[in-house]
């Protein structure tokens, strides 16, 4: 399920999306992952200023708020004492939305009161990361955690969406599906949507006006999926029951 190259480069060429590849940290200190604490909200909000300066950073009660809910889908990833990402997710329902697939209706305006733990989708919320090289790192970091808490949980899938940045400048000649569909077969350089990519997970369409005050992206979002292969349906009662009573026999 990783990446497909379907059209090749030109010769001595090596495009900055596929720089995270082999990009390490400029420290050479690796990225650890761990959960977001209510000490990092400093550092949380200052790299939310600086990856993403168009769209407003978490308010305190926003992450007390994640963090009382859904501890472990909040992470952060560190390297060398510094924080350099960090990512906020969910469990839902994710069929019972319908239409109202935006940012705030999905995470109940950031505060997770959206979170059901009977639900089989892990929603990736956000994921911000140095914009630095380094942030390549703690990136991949952040998506390979999310995939691992996917498979302890025994969810179905993780869904995340990308805003698609850079769409406002094409917008009068290009449909968002379209500027989607150009990133996915490499004729528009996006990187935080070929990260993903390379990481297993599935372009599954646009979901328009999800976050309308982005204004480099329209409001618009590409939406993505990775399948837990390792997903184990729950027994029905009736197996269990015939279980139990077979053992004791």
């Amino acid at each position: 399920m990783g990446s497909i190259e379907l059209f090749p480069r030109r010769p001595g060429i090596r495009p900055a999306i596929d720089a995270w590849r082999g990009t390490p940290l400029a420290s050479g200190a690796p990225v650890r992952v761990r959960e977001t604490r209510l000490e990092d909200y400093a550092a949380v909000r200052a790299l939310q200023r600086i990856a993403s300066p168009h769209r407003a950073p978490f308010t305190l009660k926003q992450l007390e708020s994640q963090l009382h809910v859904f501890a472990r889908g909040q992470m952060v990833a560190v390297s060398d004492g510094e924080l350099v990402g960090a990512a906020s997710s969910l469990i839902l329902r994710w069929n019972d939305f319908g239409a109202e697939r935006t940012r705030d209706g999905l995470t109940g305006d950031r505060f997770l009161g959206t979170h059901d733990e009977t639900g089989l989708t892990l929603f990736g919320a956000e994921t911000i990361a140095d914009p630095t090289p380094r942030g390549f790192a703690a990136a991949r970091a952040l998506s390979q955690a999310r995939r691992r808490l996917c498979r302890r949980m025994n969810l179905k899938r993780v869904i995340t969406p990308v805003m698609l940045e850079g769409y406002a400048r094409v917008r009068a000649t290009l449909t968002p599906e379209a500027f989607a569909m150009r990133v996915v077969c490499g004729d528009i350089a996006h990187p935080p949507m070929r990260q993903l990519m390379a990481h297993g997970f599935q372009f599954c369409g646009v979901l328009r006006d999800y976050l309308p005050e982005d204004r480099d992206s329209a409001g618009h979002a590409a939406l993505f999926a990775w399948i837990n292969a390792f997903y184990a349906p729950p027994r029905p009662p009736a197996f269990e029951e015939s279980e139990r009573a077979r053992k004791c026999a």
